[in-house]
């Protein structure tokens, strides 16, 4: 499969820093909000906010955040009603960006996107502008220490997972959607713990930018992460690993 972005490991690299920063708090508690709002509050019975919650407890989220969070959308406890928005357009160099917004004002939140777009060389698009440039896959990452990589492709492939790519540090395996839960529960059977496991957008293509056009798309999609709105963000830039080196510094 092409498109696997490299904005996907970008991500897994910034994990870190952000929890570091406790700015991944908020963002897990409006998703883990909005999952036990649409599909109850049991983790048995809703496997994509298990997931998330495995994900807030590999952040370190404190066990009582995470209660919390559950019992606002479950209306246990009186909480913000957030609506979920996609934003779609284009940075720099014409790569495709599409944004996965948790909000309580959805016109502010428009402004203050469309703000970002225009300030750093990019333009806000309508419904379905970029959309049919990506695909909903599920994607699972593993760090190399943790597992042999022969062991984990296979136990993978047996499991059902589409592809498998090495990266610097981890292994990166994608599922279609049916097979996500299968292929990870294999996985954390195996005794291995993902690093990341999600549903994301996986682009059919990637355009490759340098130069000027590479730093503006790197600061763009930077500051549309920061927004305390955004819970996602896919794009299907290709950067030359020595610019992107001096990016990340």
């Amino acid at each position: 499969m092409s498109g696997h972005s490299k904005w996907h490991s970008i991500r897994h690299k910034k994990g870190a820093a952000d929890a570091k920063r406790g700015k991944i708090f908020s963002r897990l508690s409006k998703e883990i909000t909005v999952l036990a709002r649409d599909g109850g509050g049991d983790i048995k019975t809703n496997p994509r906010l298990r997931t998330t919650i495995q994900a807030a407890r590999a952040a370190n989220m404190p066990a009582e955040n995470i209660d919390r969070a559950i019992k606002k959308g479950t209306g246990e406890l009186p909480g913000v009603t957030y609506e979920e928005l996609v934003y779609e357009g284009y940075g720099p160099g014409g790569v495709a960006i599409m944004l996965r917004i948790l909000t309580d004002n959805k016109n502010r939140s428009a402004a203050e996107i469309r703000h970002i777009f225009d300030k750093r060389g990019g333009n806000m698009g309508g419904p379905g502008a970029v959309a049919w440039m990506f695909e909903q896959k599920g994607l699972i990452t593993v760090e190399k220490s943790a597992i042999g990589e022969e062991t984990l492709f296979g136990l993978a492939l047996d499991a059902g997972a589409e592809d498998f790519r090495v990266e610097d540090d981890a292994y990166q395996i994608m599922t279609g959607l049916a097979e996500f839960e299968v292929v990870k529960a294999a996985i954390e059977e195996a005794g291995i713990e993902p690093s990341l496991a999600e549903i994301t957008q996986i682009p059919q293509n990637e355009i490759r930018v340098s130069g000027e056009d590479a730093k503006k798309v790197w600061a763009l999609v930077n500051a549309l992460e920061d927004h305390e709105d955004v819970q996602n963000v896919y794009s299907n830039f290709d950067i030359p690993d020595e610019i992107l080196a001096e990016l990340e510094d």
